[in-house]
């Protein structure tokens, strides 16, 4: 098959979305298909080898004049190379821009409507480019946001289109009214013109048919999956001290706070070993406030000597965190629906404590890896946090059921052998 994957690029960030697309499509390309992995907004960032274009369509500075300046709605082609072109599109990315979704709302109703938005000349520019193309027998796009794309794609090449959900909910639950309404609106007018639907988890699937109304039968499930090469699970520490780990984007909505009161609470019991606290992932300069209230609340309770702030290293350093924790946790506030970090934790060995909801009940129950917890509860995730780190038999049998689990359920071959099949039937 010949296959364009189109891929959101997060600037310097690294984005769960991204990382996703990135492995499935070099699995497919060791498969044997002809993937084109091509970014939209921005180059891509990720932790492995990066197989996508440098080609970027929808560049964001394109983007956000167009939206903001009406003249960059009709400048000619060859004054938008300029401030299309990698470098200074790489240039712009170092530049952190805040980005809150309660603040573009008219930026994503001018996307979703398409070549009827400001953006419509960006979409001209993808439509022409693949006319010069040889055929695809099938175009991905990464998310519902760029849904409006599929009836341009379909009318000029004739083959299906394909859209993946991986979270969308996250970004419209914040957008102010009307720009809520109006995207649900304009999202739900263009499922039709979409072939399949492909979810990240079987909670996301089921979540989608009720939040845009997508038929059951248009949904298919192809889980996470992680190139599981250089994850080695460990043996369980038998000695203290132990170290609680978190690995995510360090964010209010993926719960580090309510990690910090779950140790807080740890810390008071009289029966607790030596542990420590330890935090890692990307940190936006939006999101420094965040982390500091994090680390005031832990010196306000005598804590700060427990808590550390380990940074965004790459894809080894990632392991090597990984590896020297003894219990893992990200308790987000909200329903994930992907849980990438969950896996890669768990493909370390390391037994994990989880709220009771999004995709990670279905990722749990699958590998017999670790604990779930009411969400938003501190003493709750306090209780199970205690198990793990004073009952060590306990810890090495999740720990073991965790590594095993994640290389029968959640591998980057398995992700793709399942995207596959999809295809060909979507195809078909």
């Amino acid at each position: 098959m010949k296959l364009l994957y189109l891929t959101a690029g997060a600037a310097e960030m690294y984005c769960g979305s991204c990382l996703r697309d990135n492995a499935l499509a070099t699995a497919l390309k060791a498969r044997g298909h002809d993937v084109v992995l091509m970014p939209i907004y921005t180059p891509t960032t990720t932790d492995e080898t990066n197989v996508s274009s440098t080609k970027v369509f929808f560049g964001g500075i394109s983007v956000y004049l167009e939206q903001n300046v009406p003249l960059f709605r009709h400048t000619p082609a060859f004054m938008d190379k300029l401030w299309d072109s990698e470098w200074v599109l790489k240039l712009a990315s170092k530049k952190q821009i805040k980005v809150d979704p309660t603040f573009l709302g008219a930026m994503t109703v001018s996307m979703l409507k398409g070549t009827d938005g400001f953006q419509k000349k960006e979409v001209r520019k993808l439509v022409d480019w693949l006319k010069h193309e040889s055929r695809f027998d099938l175009v991905s796009l990464p998310f519902a946001l760029l849904i409006s794309l599929a009836k341009p794609i379909k009318d000029a090449l004739g083959c299906p289109v394909v859209c993946t959900l991986q979270g969308e909910d996250l970004f419209l639950d914040q957008l102010r009214e009307p720009w809520k309404s109006e995207s649900m609106a304009l999202i739900r007018a263009a499922v039709p013109h979409v072939d399949h639907f492909v979810a990240v988890s079987d909670y996301y699937a089921q979540f989608m048919v009720r939040y845009f109304g997508i038929p059951p039968e248009k949904i298919s499930v192809v889980p996470l999956g992680i190139d599981v090469r250089g994850h080695d699970a460990k043996p369980v520490r038998r000695e203290a001290p132990y170290t609680i780990g978190y690995f995510a984007r360090i964010a209010p909505e993926k719960g580090l706070h309510v990690l910090c009161d779950a140790y807080h609470q740890l810390r008071k019991r009289g029966d607790v070993p030596p542990t420590r606290l330890v935090a890692g992932g990307y940190l936006l300069d939006e999101h420094r406030e965040y982390l500091a209230s994090c680390e005031a609340r832990m010196k306000d309770w005598g804590l700060a000597d427990h808590f550390t702030y380990a940074g965004a290293p790459d894809r080894a350093g990632k392991i090597a965190l990984l590896q020297s924790f003894d219990v893992f946790s990200v308790p987000t506030t909200y329903a994930d629906p992907k849980g990438l970090f969950l896996i890669e934790a768990m493909a370390n060995g390391l037994p994990v404590v989880e709220p009771r909801h999004g995709a990670f009940p279905e990722i749990i129950s699958r590998t017999g890896g670790g604990l779930l917890v009411t969400p938003d509860d501190p003493a709750a995730l306090a209780e199970a946090l205690h198990t793990l780190v004073t009952d060590r038999d306990r810890a090495a049998q999740l720990g073991r059921a965790a590594a095993a689990g994640v290389r029968e359920h959640y591998t980057v071959a398995q992700a793709a052998t399942k995207a596959e099949h999809i295809y060909e039937g979507v195809i078909r």
